[in-house]
């Protein structure tokens, strides 16, 4: 291994922090110890070391505030399959070792410990590992702070990695093994996280094996006792490192750190303006002067003019932390602008100080203006039960929504309660505009009009220009641009379940929409050359970074039914917080006139945002990029009641699901009837994929007189248990099967149960294609038109190789009910899981 700088390469933090469980030893026998309320500022604090370090680039860190251990594995997949360069994975909450001490178990927000060895809720250290190693990362940092983390040393040494990929990780550890560490504070970082964020923040290179003896010697000085009154020794996997098998982990200016004022008089009071000025120029020159005016300085002043250059001393206080809070989509944008404002000049004082700095957070839109609304006092003083510091983040200071919308909705809501703990305070105008848009591939070559059309007119023209495109939407719960465009998805349309049918079937629709842009080409080329996605169009100009796939090139469609994004930003007070309110009052105010002048207008120009007001002009005028329309009209704007009710009827159109099941019984499937590869086995196996509160049915479809059909589950919620019998119970008759009247009554049947509500429905139709000469040009005929108007989704199921092929009755039904055909030469089975699990809710 070469000494290895990350810098340029694709790169990913991961900082998991459980400052917050569901069961601790006050309040549950099986509980942990207790909160870890210090491990927020380890989070936070590492989080913006990181960030201003020069290693990490926008959106390559990432932290995860008190995750169940779900949610901690798939952002710990998701880095191991993004990073290319630097993977480091920090961790800090309870841990606990097994009997032997052989396993360390990271313990996340549901942890538990169980009498004997159980240990639900915890995520084992070898399981972490294996992730890491198979990781596309070059090269892997694990820091952990947490109890026993010295035996993860152990662990790694009897890790079993016959291909040796283990040995690009390299652990720093917070304590020696079989020790447990305090848990510190509400007030302040755990002493190892305080102390290696200190040495992050010193400034210059910072690598691995320094970082680890800095830390080493600060914690001895520091005299850091762990329990039992050991001292706390940091550890790391093979110390000493040599020089050419070591990790850059940071290279960035130094951060000014709390020291006493001097004494008029001294400390040489005629340099301080120069030093500011310094300052200021070394900030956004780089190090690269640094020689030449340490020279200067210290001829002229001694050592002082190093120390205050380079942040070792100073007459600085710590700057007042402004919380933020904004819509996923626009998080990386906001980041930038804060990361810009906070190294401004609009942001220093005359002495060189930062006057503040800003934190900046995320998480679901919806989710976000229903805790203003209605859970203020749970944000204010949160519950077990109802935690949004936990699962929201911190209380924002200042929010930005994609929408002012959102503000008359958490008003109107918060007009119900009665007694809340926060008031919005809105500015007039919004921040900048962006239109949601159809971004089309230009491999469809689809021609669409670019202005002028509704999103409906639109979503037809590109079915007509080529029937193998998809469409393909974030999650609406998630963002407002989502939200946004099903606004218009939906329309005037009545049925929501059937305006959902336009959309590509996917199990689940990505959270944002960049990870929607990403996606489809991980998805393979021929995906994304035919998905046309609904999108904020500012991400279309700013690109997005989907290592190690290239998304294909896209062309916007501006439907003119869709409000587009118009981010507002919005003061937000909090009761009994006005302890340092003028102070804190002053720092907004700041950020928001930079954000709204020339600085701000910079960024969001480059981020590919418009002018909120006029013509809705590009901010940034140099080029328009190939795709775009220089200047759009504006779409009407965001109504919060029509929000509302969409996000109500997209809750409806995913909620527990229908499906009713059609087995073909006749003669001809004996020989395809037992077993897990026959027609009672296949739907077996997808039983999995409904949950308790899901609807289902199984009809076994036999005669050709007046009654096509019997009913072996009755339509309604099950066990498996139950439904499984049922099929094991299923037989073959002796008799032909009527695919056309069996199809006609499925639908009347499934059109009936959901007339009066918007909940998600499919048919399943399993055969062997051995009685499709029944469907005569008529009658299927009647089937087509049947399907097609139904608004319920046929997925035909042919055991037979050719069942699917071009122009056969099964493909032309499941078409025409905008479903999915499969037969023998798919990979059948799981296809068809994944479609009943697209409509049920899942097994618990």
């Amino acid at each position: 291994m070469s000494r290895f700088d990350p810098r340029g390469k694709v790169n990913r933090a991961l900082l998991a922090g459980v400052s917050e469980y569901d069961h601790t030893a006050s309040d549950h026998p099986q509980g942990v110890s207790g909160q870890l309320p210090a491990v927020r500022h380890n989070r936070t604090r590492l989080e913006d070391a990181l960030r201003r370090g020069g290693v990490f680039g926008a959106g390559e860190v990432r932290a995860l505030a008190s995750p169940a251990p779900d949610d901690f594995t798939r952002e710990l997949r998701r880095v191991c399959h993004e990073a290319r360069g630097l993977l480091l994975f920090y961790f800090a909450g309870h841990a606990v070792t097994s009997t032997s001490g052989s396993e360390l178990h990271l313990q996340m927000r549901t942890a538990r410990v169980l009498t004997g060895n159980g240990l639900p809720g915890s995520v084992t250290f070898s399981e972490v590992l294996g992730e890491l190693a198979e990781s596309n990362a070059e090269q892997v940092v694990v820091i952990l702070d947490c109890c026993y983390a010295g035996n993860a040393a152990g662990i790694w040494h009897r890790f079993d990695d016959p291909k040796r990929k283990k040995h690009k990780i390299l652990l720093l550890m917070s304590v020696q093994p079989n020790r447990c560490i305090l848990g510190g504070d509400a007030d302040t970082a755990t002493p190892f996280t305080r102390e290696v964020t200190h040495v992050l923040d010193e400034g210059g290179e910072v690598w691995l094996s320094e970082l680890y003896s800095r830390v080493k010697e600060r914690m001895a000085a520091a005299n850091y006792r762990a329990e039992d009154d050991d001292p706390q020794r940091p550890q790391a996997l093979a110390p000493p490192w040599k020089r050419e098998a070591d990790v850059l982990l940071a290279a960035g200016p130094g951060i000014v750190v709390e020291r006493p004022e001097p004494e008029p008089g001294g400390w040489f009071p005629w340099l301080r303006p120069l030093l500011a000025r310094i300052r200021k120029a070394f900030a956004r020159s780089g190090r690269t002067v640094l020689a030449a005016l340490l020279a200067v300085l210290a001829t002229g002043a001694g050592g002082y003019g190093i120390l205050a250059l380079t942040g070792d001393s100073g007459p600085c206080a710590p700057a007042l932390e402004l919380r933020v809070h904004t819509d996923p989509d626009l998080e990386p944008t906001v980041r930038a602008a804060a990361d810009a404002y906070v190294t401004s000049d609009a942001n220093t004082t005359d002495e060189g100080c930062r006057r503040s700095g800003i934190t900046v957070n995320s998480a679901g839109s919806a989710a976000v203006v229903n805790a203003l609304g209605e859970r203020t006092d749970a944000w204010q003083q949160p519950r077990e039960d109802d935690n949004p510091q936990r699962d929201i983040g911190p209380q924002p200071d200042v929010w930005i929504p994609a929408t002012g919308a959102d503000v008359d909705r958490v008003t109107t809501a918060a007009a119900k309660q009665d007694r809340i703990f926060a008031r919005l305070e809105p500015e007039a105008e919004p921040i900048a505009y962006s239109p949601v848009v159809l971004a089309v591939p230009k491999e469809l070559d689809a021609g669409l009009e670019p202005t002028g059309r509704s999103l409906s007119q639109l979503l037809d023209d590109l079915e007509r220009a080529d029937s193998r495109a998809e469409v393909h939407r974030p999650d609406p719960e998630f963002t407002d641009a989502a939200l946004l465009a099903t606004t218009g998805l939906y329309g005037d349309e009545a049925d929501a379940r059937r305006a959902e049918l336009k959309l590509a079937r996917t199990e689940r629709p990505e959270p944002t929409a960049v990870r929607l842009l990403c996606a489809l080409p991980g998805s393979g080329d021929a995906v994304d050359d035919r998905g046309a996605a609904l999108v904020p169009e500012f991400l279309l100009k700013s690109g997005i970074g989907c290592h190690p796939v290239t998304r294909a090139r896209r062309v916007a469609a501006y439907p003119d039914d869709v409000p587009g994004l118009e981010p507002a930003f919005v003061r937000v007070r909090w009761e009994d917080g006005d302890r340092d309110a003028a102070a804190r009052d002053d720092a907004v105010d700041r950020f928001h006139t930079w954000l709204t002048g020339e600085g701000g207008r910079t960024v969001l120009g480059e981020h590919g945002f418009r002018s909120p007001t006029g013509e809705r002009a590009l901010l940034d005028t140099d080029s328009v990029p190939e795709g775009l329309t220089e200047s759009v009209r504006p779409a009407r704007a965001a109504d919060p009641t029509t929000m509302g009710k969409t996000l109500m009827d997209y809750g409806d159109a995913h909620g527990p699901g229908r499906v009713l099941y059609l087995l073909d019984s006749s003669g001809s499937m004996a020989g395809r009837w037992d077993g897990p590869s026959g027609g009672p086995g296949i739907l077996k196996q997808t039983l999995p994929g409904l949950g308790g509160e899901d609807e289902y049915g199984v009809w076994a479809v036999h005669g050709t007189g007046g009654r096509t059909h019997t009913e072996l589950l009755k339509f309604g919620t099950h066990g498996r248990r139950e439904a499984e019998d049922a099929l094991d119970a299923a037989e073959v008759r002796d008799a032909e099967a009527d695919p056309h009247g069996a199809l006609l009554d499925a639908l009347a049947f499934m059109r009936e149960r959901g007339s009066g509500d918007d909940r998600p429905q499919l048919i399943v139709y399993l055969t062997d294609g051995e009685d499709d000469g029944r469907l005569t040009k008529k009658a299927l005929k009647e089937v087509l038109d049947r399907a097609g108007g139904a608004g319920v989704p046929v997925t035909m199921v042919s055991l037979s190789s050719s069942g699917c092929d071009e122009g056969r009755p099964a493909t032309r039904i499941a078409e025409a009910g905008r479903g999915r055909c499969l037969d023998a030469g798919d990979d059948l089975v799981p296809a068809l899981h994944d479609e009943v699990a697209r409509i049920g809710s899942g097994e618990e």
